[in-house]
This record gives C-alpha cells, sequence and structure tokens, in this order.
C-alpha cells in the first residue's frame, strides 16, 4: 500500500530520511509507512490535493475515526505521533507555512507495566533444554543470550559470528547507536556449545559456504526475528520480550543501578527504564512484608 498520488512523493522523502539521516530500522520505517498511508488515504477521501489542505481539524477527524472504529489506544496514540513528527518534518523543510499538528492534543499510550517471568521459572525451563542436537544446542543458546543480555529480538537476530567478543557482545540498536553488552557464564557456556557441536552441522546442512551470521536455521539460513519469536514461543510459551523485561526486572531487583540498565537495555530516555521501577517497587514491598517484624 501507498499513499494517494498528490501525497506519495512526500511521504517516500520523508521516510528516506527517517532510514537514511536517522538510521531508523526498517521495521520502524515500514510501520511509519503504515500510519501515514492510511492517514493520507483518508485525506484523500475528503477532497484534499495537497499537504497545504491538511488543517488541525482534518487530523481530529481522523483520530476520531480511528477512536470510532474501536482502534486500541495505543494504536492511536502511535498514528498521531506517527502524523504529528511528518508534518514537523514537512513544516521545517518548508512544505507547510504552519504546522497542522501542533494544535493537535497529545494522545498519552497506556503504561502497561512490563511482565516478567519469575527467576526460578527461567532457571528450570533452562535446565530443562539439555538435548544435545543442533537445534537444541542453538534454542538455548538463544533463550540463555536474551536473558543474559536483555537485547530485543531484532538486535539478536543481526548478530553476526564477530559481534561476540569474549565476554561482550557488540550490538547496533536503535537508531544506529552501537553499545557493548556484557554475556553472563551460563550464555557463554551455551554460546560455545552451539557454536562448537551446533551451528556447524546447521551450516553444513544448506550445501553452502559458512554465512557470517551467528543464528542459522535447520537449513542453514539465518535465522531471522520471526523465526527467533517461535523458538521462544515453543520453548517457553512466551515472547522474546518477556525475556528482556525479566533481564531489566531482575537486574533492579537485586539492587543495579538504574542508569547502568537504561544503558544495558539501550533506552534513549531514562524515563522508559523507569517504567520498571513499578515492578521493582512492588517487589521491594513484598519483601518488606514479608520480613519486617510489624510490617
Amino acid at each position: 500500500m501507498t499513499s494517494p498520488a498528490p501525497f506519495e512523493g512526500n511521504v517516500a522523502d520523508y521516510l528516506e530520511r527517517l532510514s537514511v539521516q536517522r538510521g531508523l530500522s526498517p521495521n520502524t520505517v515500514a510501520a511509519y509507512r503504515r500510519d501515514l498511508d492510511q492517514f493520507f488515504t483518508f485525506c484523500d477521501r475528503l477532497g484534499i490535493e495537497d499537504l497545504g489542505g491538511v488543517s488541525r481539524k482534518t487530523i481530529r477527524r481522523f483520530l476520531a475515526q480511528l477512536q470510532t472504529r474501536e482502534y486500541a489506544s495505543s494504536s492511536i496514540a502511535r498514528k498521531a505521533s506517527s502524523v504529528r513528527a511528518f508534518f514537523t518534518d514537512a513544516t521545517r523543510h518548508g512544505l507547510v507555512g504552519a504546522n497542522p499538528a501542533s494544535g493537535v492534543s497529545q494522545r498519552r499510550r497506556p503504561r502497561n507495566l512490563p511482565r516478567s517471568l519469575p527467576e526460578r521459572d527461567i532457571t528450570s525451563a533452562f535446565d530443562a533444554l539439555d538435548g544435545s542436537e543442533p537445534k537444541d544446542l542453538r534454542d538455548r543458546a538463544i533463550l540463555e543470550m536474551l536473558y543474559a543480555t536483555g537485547l530485543r529480538v531484532s538486535e539478536l537476530a543481526q548478530l553476526t559470528i564477530d559481534a561476540v567478543s569474549g565476554s561482550y557482545v557488540r550490538v547496533t540498536g536503535k537508531g544506529g547507536r552501537d553499545r557493548a553488552v556484557p554475556i553472563g557464564g551460563q550464555a557463554l557456556r551455551a554460546l560455545d556449545r552451539y557454536l562448537r557441536r551446533g551451528r556447524p552441522s546447521l551450516s553444513e546442512s544448506a550445501g553452502t559456504p559458512d554465512t557470517m551470521w551467528l543464528w542459522l536455521g535447520v537449513r542453514g539460513g539465518p535465522l531471522d526475528s520471526r523465526g527467533i519469536r517461535r523458538v521462544v514461543r515453543r520453548r517457553l510459551g512466551t515472547f522474546p520480550h518477556a525475556l528482556r523485561h525479566s533481564f531489566a526486572t531482575h537486574l533492579l531487583e537485586n539492587g543495579a543501578d538504574l542508569r547502568a540498565v537504561q544503558e544495558l537495555l539501550g533506552h534513549i530516555e531514562l524515563g522508559t527504564t523507569q517504567l520498571y521501577t513499578s515492578v521493582t517497587r512492588r517487589h521491594l514491598r513484598a519483601v518488606y512484608e514479608r520480613s519486617h517484624p510489624r510490617a
């Protein structure tokens, strides 16, 4: 799907700036594309022929229509943010005289508390993965790495063999920002077993020269984000982000500094990381009530 002809050129130019200048991931750029295509299709149906014809009222009508169609609050907030960001950029580049989105109220996204897995459940689930087949060794290494590093699934999928150096992994996160994340001993051992006994077998099954990608599928090709999600779903019955949430929550519960966790997660804003503190406060309250003689 693309935006109607009067707007497609402006949308394409904007998306290119997001990709090239800001270094946003293809998935993020694609999400902007979907939101903007939907908005400008709405504008086209109203008979609006260019960016100058978009008004504050247009944007408000679009958001009201989404609400009428019972879109989730988080989806409406994201689409409003996409439209707002587009017109901020268009104003900066002189494509519109005044920003029609500037008077549209910010819609707050619901801040759902992250769901983390209990430490004992993670330990028992990982220990149950004791198979020696290449696929078993790979899956155990994937799960250990997700929990040990807190990487996003997209970051894990993009790892190459040389990204791991000693006890650290070099990651390129959102916006093209690089960071080095330590790897714990359990994950290092699982990764070593996979690299020595699992990955070579998977690579040979492709019948092609070895690739640079760290994670390989059963046919020897690179394992993408979707494949990693299937591994986590099959092995743990949950999603990769649950392990990222668990990584952050367990670090904070055990006394880690919030700024350090922010750096490890690759968050730009500290406020994003602070969402986890409400989870740890509940943990501390439970510890207090169990431990204090007059609680």
